[in-house]
Parts: structure tokens; C-alpha cells; sequence
């Protein structure tokens, strides 16, 4: 495959894969070779090991871009090779997807300096990324993260579910960084473009999804505390399994009382990287000790839940189901969002309030939720050397009438009435 005038406009990067075991093998005849690009004018030669079988190649077509209505769709063109037509899967073990980065075929960037807009973005092929040593993000955590899947249905179309929600928290939590944000808008065309450039990506049905994770940092250099003056949304996909090894299967949890997630009046509430970084300690020690992960307790009263590592809780007694309330230390989860919604719908009674510990030694079930793991049942808590087992196997009748509807909504397996999922086809 010759590459067109635009790849002129784009460096290669030979050093950043190594020749993938993901992509399919075929006869070196029907081989092409192709590099990893940074953004850069400058003309290059491909190199000769980085292989990409000739039809499989062809079906990575960012083409499908143009034909997503966006205010970015000329800058993902790549080549002039690619084909419309419908594109295989690729050449992995689709029944043995954990939840670890696969490299896929591209990633969508762009860029804006402090005090502006957002406006052109581009399809570059996946690879590292150029960052000065002075960068914000690098220097004062100046970044947010999203998380977002897409599942592929029976008819071989796309879902995306609710990607607008994640847009607006993303906005929400750049104003709370000092960072400029994409549009509503510009976050979920971008969100169809990656995901479209990457399909043979997605997941056969019931096999996975494909996680989807929108960037934004302050990649300027800037020495000084203060804001970065350049910016940079970026998304990367992979396909995934289940997040914990467990599966399915019920987690175990030890509360934390001593180190805690997030203070009032700080960033708790929002999806700032630095977030993430400061439970690894105790989720190290935890993990340590045969424990799945930690859930948190308030760090004023030490009392009350908050939350697990990177999940929402709930915890069900009778028909009533409760979940500590949003008050500015907890990620507002659009699971969490959408199961309270599943839930009222099902005729549960839902309590956004204050959780006491002391109401997990009772509970009949306790689960987490959020993007990564969809609905977990938690197995047991252990508090203060205490053990507190619910059930014996899987999930709970609750959790796994939740975890049905849900699911099943988002696979495109029942009616939207929720009208929350996005359509590719």
C-alpha cells in the first residue's frame, strides 16, 4: 500500500512496537509494511518490520470517519487504500481478554492553547506520544481520564452508551483543573471516530467490549505552579474482559480507616488523575493480603462509606437499596447513575445518603459498580479483623437483576427506553 501526500505530513516512530501477535499473519506476498507516526512534517521510508496483513489493513478503514457526520472528519484521512467495505476482526483470543491494554490500530488527538477552543482534531495511528519534560500533567497532575465501552451487537453494529454523560463530567471536572474542555459535541464525534477506526477492535458479541479512554492533560511546558498553556484531548481504545480476576465471580473488600481517597473541598468528585495514584498504596497492600480491593471511609467522621478504588457501592437491605450521596468526594459514576435509574425503574426503593459502616454487618447485599467492572458482587467485607460474608455463590437476586437489565441494554439485547445508547453502524 503506497501512502498518499497527506502521510507525508506525519514521522514515523520505529521505536515504539515491536511486531504485534495481535494482527493476523498471511503470506509475505500479501504483506504491507506500515510505521507508528507523531505529528511531525516530515517524509519518510516505512520500515520493513512492522507487518499489517494487506485485507486486514484495508478493513481498518478510517473511512468510516467521513462517513460520521463531525466538524474534524477531513482530518482522519490517512490514506486513499482504504476501503469501506466491512472490516474482520482481529486475530486474537477473543475467549481470554483480561482487562489490560491491547494496541489497536489508531488513537485521536487534538490540541488548544489556554484560553481557547478546541477545533481540528486527527486519526493518528497508535503509538507514543511527545511530551516536554516541563508538561503540566507531568509536573502538577494538570489531567482528567475518562472511561466509556462499546459493544458490539448480534447484527454486527455498535453501541456506545451514554457517551454524552462522559463529556459533560469531563467538562465538568476541567473547569475544577483550570483546563479548557472539548464541547459535548466534539467529545462524542471524536468517541465515534476512534471507535469506528478501530472496529475490527470491538468485541464479537458476549466476548468483551471495547474500553474507550479519553485524555485530557495540560501538555504545555510551564515551570512555574500555574496552568499549562497548551493542551491535548486524546482517546485510545483496547479491548477488554472482565477488571477483576475474579470475573463474575463475588469480590473481597477491607475497609480502610486509616488512609483515605479524598478530602472535602478537594477533587474527589472529579476524574483527575492524581485521584488514582493515591489509593495504590493501600489497594497494593490490600491485593497483598488476598483482598480484591479497598473500600474507603470518610475522612472526617471515619465513618461512613465512600467508596471502593475505582467503583461506586451499594448496599441492599429488603427492597431498599442505599449509596453513599454525591457530596464533592465521590466520582459521580454514570453506572452508579444508570443503575439507581435501573433500579427505580425495577421498583426498588434508592437512598442517596449518608451509608454508616455498620450497615454493612446486616446488609443482605453489598456490589459495586462502574465502567471497568459494570456490577460486582462483593463476597464478603472485612472491618477491623471482622468478616462479614454475603451469600455463598455469585451475584445476589438484586444485583443480578440490575446486572441483567443493564447489561443486556447496553449489548443492544433489549429495548432503549432509556434512550442511552449511540448507534454505529
Amino acid at each position: 500500500m503506497q501512502s498518499n501526500a497527506v502521510l507525508a505530513t506525519l514521522q514515523p516512530n520505529y521505536n515504539i512496537l515491536s511486531p504485534s501477535r495481535f494482527y493476523s499473519s498471511s503470506a509475505s506476498a500479501a504483506a504491507t509494511f506500515l510505521p507508528v507516526f507523531y505529528p511531525q512534517r516530515t517524509r519518510f521510508s516505512a520500515p520493513q518490520y512492522l507487518k499489517l496483513d494487506k485485507q486486514v489493513l484495508a478493513s481498518a478503514s478510517v473511512r468510516y470517519v467521513h462517513e460520521v457526520k463531525s466538524p474534524f472528519k477531513n482530518a482522519a484521512v490517512l490514506s486513499d487504500s482504504y476501503s469501506s467495505e466491512a472490516s474482520e476482526l482481529a486475530d486474537i483470543e477473543w475467549d481470554n481478554l483480561g482487562f489490560g491494554l491491547l494496541p489497536t490500530d489508531y488513537m485521536y488527538m487534538m490540541k488548544c492553547s489556554q484560553g481557547g477552543n478546541f477545533s481540528k482534531g486527527e486519526l493518528q495511528r497508535f503509538g507514543n506520544i511527545e511530551l516536554n519534560p516541563s508538561a503540566g500533567v507531568l509536573n502538577y497532575g494538570q489531567g482528567l481520564f475518562e472511561g466509556l465501552k462499546a459493544y458490539r451487537k448480534e447484527d454486527g453494529n455498535i453501541l456506545l452508551f451514554r457517551p454524552e454523560e462522559n463529556a459533560l463530567r469531563m467538562r465538568q471536572g476541567a473547569e475544577r483543573m483550570c483546563m479548557p474542555a472539548p464541547t459535548v459535541d466534539q467529545f462524542v464525534e471524536a468517541v465515534k471516530e476512534t471507535v469506528l477506526a478501530n472496529k475490527r477492535w470491538v468485541p464479537p458479541p458476549g466476548k468483551g467490549s471495547l474500553y474507550i479512554r479519553p485524555l485530557l492533560m495540560g501538555s504545555g511546558a510551564v515551570l512555574g505552579l500555574a496552568p499549562a498553556p497548551e493542551y491535548t484531548f486524546l482517546i485510545y481504545v483496547s479491548p477488554v474482559g472482565n477488571y477483576f480476576k475474579e470475573g463474575v465471580a463475588p469480590i473481597n473488600l477491607i475497609v480502610e480507616h486509616e488512609l483515605h481517597r479524598a478530602t472535602p473541598g478537594g477533587t474527589g468528585g472529579v476524574k483527575t488523575i492524581g485521584n488514582y495514584a493515591a489509593v495504590l498504596k493501600a489497594q497494593s497492600a490490600a491485593k497483598a493480603k488476598g483482598y480484591s480491593d479497598v473500600l474507603y471511609l470518610d475522612c472526617v467522621h471515619k465513618k461512613y462509606l465512600e467508596e471502593v478504588s475505582s467503583c461506586n457501592i451499594f448496599v441492599v437491605k429488603g427492597n431498599v437499596i442505599s449509596t453513599p450521596a454525591i457530596k464533592g468526594t465521590i466520582l459521580p459514576g454514570i453506572t452508579r447513575k444508570s443503575i439507581i435509574d435501573v433500579a427505580r425503574s425495577q421498583g426498588f426503593q434508592v437512598e442517596e445518603r449518608f451509608v454508616p459502616v455498620d450497615e454493612l454487618l446486616d446488609a443482605d447485599e453489598v456490589f459495586c459498580t462502574g465502567t471497568a467492572v459494570v456490577v460486582s458482587p462483593v463476597g464478603s467485607i472485612t472491618y477491623k479483623g471482622k468478616r462479614v460474608p454475603y451469600g455463598v455463590d455469585g451475584f445476589g437476586a438484586v444485583a443480578q437483576q440490575l446486572y441483567s437489565v443493564l447489561t443486556r441494554l447496553q449489548m443492544g439485547l433489549i429495548d432503549d427506553k432509556m434512550n442511552w445508547t449511540v448507534e454505529l453502524s
